[in-house]
């Protein structure tokens, strides 16, 4: 079976025991990711997650009952150690500071161990210079508990024997979700987010819960503005509609505290230091990015957001210097610019480890400008990925005070100015009125109001208004997509759940007239003989690259994704071969594809530009047509197998009187035109070199493309005619001709049906001989002819005059010799 990509939304990592600091809930990870799923937050996995890797599995605590000099090695102990079950092991260690009555960590047989540096190893029973070892009695560096190994790990002396490792040093797994998140939810792109839709679900199925999330305490001693407080000025109101922030000093930049280390690193996020990590805390745990800068770099004292001329070079974090455009909102001081806004930190203004006073920054940037920015840009972060999607404009100053709070906890320092708030225009709540009767005719079924409303209120929605069988709703800014009546319903339903919606007992319907061409009916028919024949259908991209096209007449995408995807697509050649590429890199070529798709073409037309959108089937074949088996043998995919499925799917439609002429075409070496009433239909060939080199297949490939938009039209006016099976015998008659080279198929098939328009039912070349039994410009066609009155039996003579007139033809208009 071939290999397809899938389209990936934005992956995000929520921690099961980080999730359980917000809300109360008792529900297995298996349970909670079931819950996440049916409100519409995909989890795609669940991966246990250990802070020691290998969780300190198959090391207990011992006690050290005796020790004595081993006979033979002047640097090694022998020791039994009691591990608790009546337990006792022999065990040799090379530690100096072992001694009797220790408690320790001891590996028994079996056990893997992880140690800080070099590779895991596992403990087997052996003999050390003549004496049995049954075990390991354990250093922290050994069991990744630490770096030292000045030797062994001596514990508390009230440490209980025969105790799990992991239960003594309280490691405890987690367990993290991995969840692929759709665009229009950035309300959930954060643990309380995640936490707050749990609670609506947990409410809605159990109406005696009242669930709520727990939001932090964010009480902060904010002292008076002293000189070394910076001060704020927003020039562009429109691109920054709130900005926020604070200056705290004295404080000791330093590696985080094991706690925060052991949550973030949980998520997948990598530690730098605990003043950007808690940053990052915060931007995970609310969905608000924060930013620190060195407050001793900010010239004047002073934060100004605005933009800079365009073309200013700005260098940031990773060393790149980025040429600014009119559209990059930028942090700026009273000289410079220190950040992109949003997106991506200057190289010169974050924190180091000289840091001792910070400003930290919490704002809502406008979405389009953070998009426009961080596409121009090529730029992806946490950050821009939340500003673009929109945040939520009335938690900055709670984000704010929450991580001022935890940088005091752990790096110290003191806040010393005010919380720093320009806000000068409010985002009021989005107002949005609530029918319930539309609600259920939505939905497609009566959901009580009670739990409507209660659903509404667990998801933060103010019901400011009630009566008249509806609701007025004031909904939170933080929902940037439930703005309509719509998305309301919406956010009930997956809260409601989507499998608690039953089917009717009853299907009502109505005769309606369609109008001719059924496009799906046509389409499903023609892929489910397809795929009767072996064919795969694939999905691919409608944007490519420019560099597959050099004719100019590509439709630009005025801001792409990147260069690989930056036009839309002229044919469906170059993305099934995208498809074939993928497939043979992975040992998989034997290859029959086929792709309905659009495809996209500008043209000039009178001084201005014309699109043309047009609907395409797509055919392609290489490699082997069938797998290798014993009893039959392999046949290569070649141009005439491809020939022999297109008129396969024109046949299906109708089609008959099909016309082919071989063409030049610039992307095949061996190509033909397939016509109906002089418009062509499809085009068919052998994929040339230069073609297939660009995506470095080494097998040949045959691709057709039929216009399914002209099969349409065509259709429109083509009658289905129905015609009774015969009654009547056919009559096979078979001509042996040589003709010369020149000479092609289709014409001596067009020349034997105009000869014999009445009887002639069909026509077929069954052998060809080209060798040095006949001359050398010559070739020899075997053909059959069958033959057929619908309304009598055929006579011989009627046969005999019908097969002279068809020999005639074919000798007056091809030169073709009757062979005997």
């Amino acid at each position: 079976m071939p290999y397809f990509w899938h389209s990936y939304f934005k992956k995000m990592k929520i921690s099961y025991s980080w999730l359980k600091s917000y809300i109360a809930i008792t529900n297995t990870p298996e349970e909670l990711a079931e819950m996440l799923t049916d409100c519409g937050l995909e989890v795609e996995s669940i991966e246990k997650h250990q802070s020691i890797k290998g969780g300190l599995e198959g090391i207990v605590i011992g006690e050290v009952k005796t020790k004595e000099k081993h006979p033979d090695a002047d640097r090694l102990s022998v020791t039994t150690v009691d591990i608790g079950n009546n337990t006792i092991l022999n065990i040799v260690c090379g530690a100096a500071n072992v001694a009797a009555g220790q408690k320790v960590a001891v590996a028994k047989i079996g056990t893997k161990l992880y140690p800080t540096t070099g590779e895991p190893f596992e403990i087997k029973k052996s003999k050390i210079r003549g004496a049995i070892s049954e075990g390991m009695i354990c250093a922290e560096d050994e069991i990744g508990l630490g770096t030292s190994h000045d030797g062994i790990l001596i514990l508390d002396n009230n440490a209980e024997i025969g105790t799990n490792a992991s239960e003594y040093f309280k490691l405890g797994d987690d367990y993290v979700f991995e969840i692929g998140l759709t665009p229009n939810r950035a309300d959930a792109a954060s643990h309380i987010g995640i936490a707050r839709d749990l609670a609506a679900v947990i409410n809605c199925k159990n109406k005696n819960s009242d669930c709520k999330i727990t939001i932090p305490d964010t009480k902060l001693n904010a002292t008076a503005q002293s000189a070394n407080a910076i001060a704020v000025e927003v020039a562009d109101a429109i691109a920054c509609p709130r900005y926020s922030g604070i200056t705290i000093s004295n404080i000791k930049v330093s590696a985080s505290p094991d706690w925060l280390k052991k949550r973030l690193e949980a998520i997948g996020v990598r530690c730098i230091n605990n003043i950007v990590d808690i940053t990052n805390y915060v931007l995970h745990e609310m969905g608000q990015p924060l930013h620190a800068f060195d407050a001793n770099k900010i010239a004047g004292k002073k934060i100004i957001v605005k933009k800079l001329p365009t073309g200013t070079k700005f260098k940031t974090l990773d060393e790149i210097e980025r040429t600014l455009t009119e559209n990059d909102l930028m942090i700026c001081d009273e000289n410079v610019g220190l950040c992109i806004a949003g997106v991506f930190g200057g190289i010169n203004s974050g924190v180091s480890d000289s840091t001792t006073s910070i400003f930290l920054e919490s704002a809502y940037f406008d979405a389009v400008h953070v998009r426009k920015t961080a596409k121009h840009h090529a730029l992806k972060t946490d950050a821009s990925f939340r500003f673009e999607r929109g945040t939520d404009p009335n938690i900055t100053v709670t984000a704010l005070k929450r991580a001022a709070q935890l940088i005091i906890e752990v790096a110290g320092g003191e806040i010393v100015s005010e919380i720093i708030d320009v806000y000068p225009t409010k985002i009021e709540p989005f107002k949005v009125p609530l029918s319930f009767a539309n609600c259920d005719a939505l939905i497609g079924k009566k959901i009580d109001h009670e739990i409507i409303k209660n659903i509404l209120r667990s998801l933060e929605i103010e019901i400011v208004n009630e009566g008249n069988d509806a609701l007025l709703l004031a909904v939170p800014p933080f929902k940037v997509d439930v703005q309509r009546e719509a998305d309301v319903i919406e956010e009930i339903l997956r809260v409601y759940g989507y499998n608690n919606i039953e089917f009717p007992d009853k299907l009502h319907s109505s005769l309606s007239y369609s109008a001719k061409p059924d496009a799906d009916y046509e389409r499903k028919k023609i892929s489910g003989s397809l795929a009767a024949n072996g064919f795969y259908e694939i999905f691919c991209n409608s944007l490519t690259k420019a560099a597959y096209y050099d004719n100019g007449s590509s439709v630009k995408l005025l801001n792409p994704l990147s260069n690989d995807l930056n036009v839309m697509r002229q044919n469906l050649l170059f993305s099934g071969l995208e498809v074939i590429a993928y497939n043979q890199n992975r040992k998989n070529s034997d290859l029959k594809l086929f792709e309905f798709g659009t495809t996209y073409l500008q043209v000039a037309a009178a001084e201005k530009i014309k699109y043309i959108e047009e609907k395409k089937l797509s055919l392609l074949c290489t490699g082997n047509l069938n797998t290798e088996i014993w009893h039959q043998k392999t046949a290569n995919a070649d141009f005439y197998y491809l020939k022999s499925v297109l008129q396969l799917v024109l046949t299906n439609l109708g089609f008959s009187n099909l016309k082919q002429n071989s063409i030049s075409h610039p992307l095949f070496s061996q190509a033909s035109e397939i016509s109906v009433n002089k418009k062509t239909i499809a085009v068919l060939g052998k994929a040339n070199k230069k073609t297939t080199k660009q995506f470095d297949i080494k097998n040949d490939v045959f691709a057709a493309e039929i216009n399914w938009t002209t099969i349409l039209q065509l259709l429109k006016t083509k009658q289905t005619i129905y015609k009774e099976i015969g009654k009547f015998p056919e009559v096979r008659r078979d001509l042996a001709l040589l003709v010369d080279k020149a000479v092609n198929y289709d014409q001596l098939e067009q020349v034997a049906y105009q000869a014999e328009k009445k009887i002639l039912k069909t026509v077929n070349l069954f052998d060809v001989y080209e060798g040095d039994k006949i001359e050398g410009s010559k070739k020899s066609y075997a053909m059959s002819f069958i033959l057929q009155d619908e309304t009598a039996t055929l006579t011989d003579k009627q046969i005999e005059s019908a097969m002279e007139r068809i020999s005639k033809s074919l000798s007056e208009k091809t030169g073709a010799i009757i062979r005997q």
